[in-house]
């Protein structure tokens, strides 16, 4: 049967099989805070952004207001004029700083690392939500953040943290912030970036099903009917479809549809506007591209939504990010991690003893695989690339998104082998495997390494069966980790792979620690 009409028989049966989710409304005491905070607070939340009255954006986006809105705004457009230093007092006056619950922690360089992880676990636990009145969206269990500016839960990172949990025996705290992602489902329709406000116009990489199976390893198969009604609602936010079956090329936010009907997903922001968190950043980068600013925005957000802010992956000129095309990609991370999103629902439904929907998930996934690697594979550079569905070719950028199709195990035996000589050729470095091959000064870039992409890429190497290549990769992760650690008694969020004795670099902000995901994947590294 031609592609593009198989994809239509199976999408019809996808309609038929189940209702595409739809948002549930989020309830909150005051019926503005709800909003994104620059709508809600409108002229004041912009003037004390491009007032930089902090210097970190994202603070006064978390502050927390001490009175109703309209009061806040209303003595607010009684002297709207006020310079840097008045507006500093305003905010001080009507609204709370953001907390910083892990200030006062510190460290013990005599322990080792795993002992110092384990100690960070309860610096980086936090409490069910009520709300606070600010941007934070309440969560009913208990969750572990990041750590640093970091001060909410965060969709993908979240995974990473609980490989580290898994290894320490928190079961209970795994299951929490499972069942709190699901919570996020049935309230708001799919997971957002994170547990804010702002943040409800864009999701992170679709990585639930793989908590999910966590979860599973350690209390069973039940699990997976557990949560197959959420599993559905997360599949249905990605492939959330109205045009895909017309004639030609049609994009519909997160889903495309290209000229030969195969339909592959990218990434997307429903908003246009400066993000909340680095309003001035965002403003700042439009008025220097030279493209009408709504377009630049809402690649910038969708550039978040990869989890990969900033990275010369999205980069047209692949430098500078006045040049950010995100929506115009088709990323082989996102498609690779729907993949296993679709193989995760067959094994949910054939568990439950829905054969038709397990089969119906079974086709898609050979569909998106085979689609994977009609269009992401470059035999040339022996690597997995983005797409540029606008250009109708590869983008040429390699990057450690090439190595998803070996996590989840879609690459040939020799496409993986290609892979890996690829990897110990270019991306291998002193402490590790570098993100991509440009230094851009953007931070998912060189010369930094990142403990997500470490994972993906040993445990893909290891897949096919590149052992002694995924062991040199992990030991000089770890002893890049661990350098750090004795040296400044912090895990960081990101690190120089290229020199060791350089912190990394590139970013709208400080390099963060704490830090979940670090800390999850070296627990998990160290416990082998």
């Amino acid at each position: 049967m031609n592609s593009k009409y198989l994809w239509l028989v199976l999408f019809s049966l996808y309609a038929i099989a189940c209702q595409r989710a739809q948002p549930a409304e989020t309830t909150f005491d005051d019926p503005r805070q709800s909003m994104s905070p620059d709508q809600r607070y409108g002229t004041l939340f912009e003037y004390v952004q491009m007032a930089q009255v902090f210097p970190d954006g994202k603070t006064f986006a978390d502050c927390i207001p001490k009175v109703p809105t309209d009061t806040i705004l209303a003595r607010f457009a009684a002297n709207p004029r006020m310079k840097p230093r008045a507006l500093k007092e305003f905010v001080t006056q009507y609204f709370n700083m953001p907390p910083m619950q892990s200030a006062t922690f510190q460290s013990d360089t005599s322990l080792s690392p795993a002992e110092h992880i384990n100690r960070l676990w309860e610096v980086l636990t936090r409490q069910p939500d009520i709300s606070d009145r600010g941007s934070l969206i309440p969560l009913p269990h208990p969750y572990m953040v990041p750590g640093g500016r970091f001060r909410e839960i965060y969709y993908w990172d979240s995974y990473f943290t609980m490989l580290g949990l898994q290894v320490a025996g928190k079961t209970d705290m795994i299951e929490n912030m499972v069942d709190n992602f699901a919570h996020l489902i049935d309230t708001i329709g799919f997971i957002p970036n994170g547990n804010r406000t702002y943040y409800l116009s864009r999701s992170q990489p679709p990585f639930f099903a793989l908590m999910v199976e966590l979860l599973a390893e350690l209390k069973g198969d039940d699990t997976y009917r557990k949560y197959l009604p959420q599993l559905q609602k997360e599949y249905n936010f990605w492939v959330d479809r109205q045009n895909d079956f017309s004639v030609g090329m049609v994009t519909n936010k997160r889903y495309v549809t290209l000229k030969d009907g195969t339909m592959l997903n990218r990434y997307w922001d429903e908003r246009d506007k400066p993000r909340p968190e680095s309003f001035r950043e965002d403003f700042e980068t439009a008025a220097q591209s030279n493209r009408p600013r709504p377009e630049v925005y809402r690649n910038i957000r969708a550039a978040c939504e990869s989890g990969w802010d900033f990275s010369s992956r999205w980069l047209k000129d692949g430098q500078t990010l006045e040049t950010i095309r995100t929506t115009e990609i088709i990323p082989v991370d996102l498609n690779a991690l729907l993949y296993h999103l679709e193989k995760t629902l067959e094994k949910a439904y054939t568990l439950q003893g829905n054969t038709d929907n397990a089969n119906l998930y079974r086709q898609l996934s050979i569909r998106r695989a085979e689609s994977l690697l009609r269009y992401a594979w470059n035999p040339r550079s022996g690597f997995f690339e983005d797409y540029d569905f606008i250009n109708d070719r590869q983008t040429g950028i390699l990057s450690l998104a090439g190595m998803y199709p070996l996590f989840f195990k879609i690459a040939s035996p020799e496409q993986a082998a290609a892979v890996a000589k690829v990897i110990e050729r270019d991306f291998l470095k002193a402490g590790g495997v570098v993100t991509t091959l440009a230094n851009t000064g953007q931070q998912w870039d060189a010369p930094n390494g990142w403990a997500p992409l470490q994972w993906m890429t040993i445990q893909g190497l290891r897949n096919y069966g590149f052992n002694a290549l995924a062991d040199s990769i992990k030991q000089r992760w770890i002893d890049l980790n661990v350098r750090v650690y004795k040296n400044t008694g912090k895990m960081v969020e990101k690190y120089n792979v290229l020199d060791m004795e350089l912190l990394a670099g590139g970013g709208e902000y400080p390099v963060q620690d704490g830090f979940g995901w670090t800390n999850g994947v070296l627990l998990r590294l160290l416990s082998e």
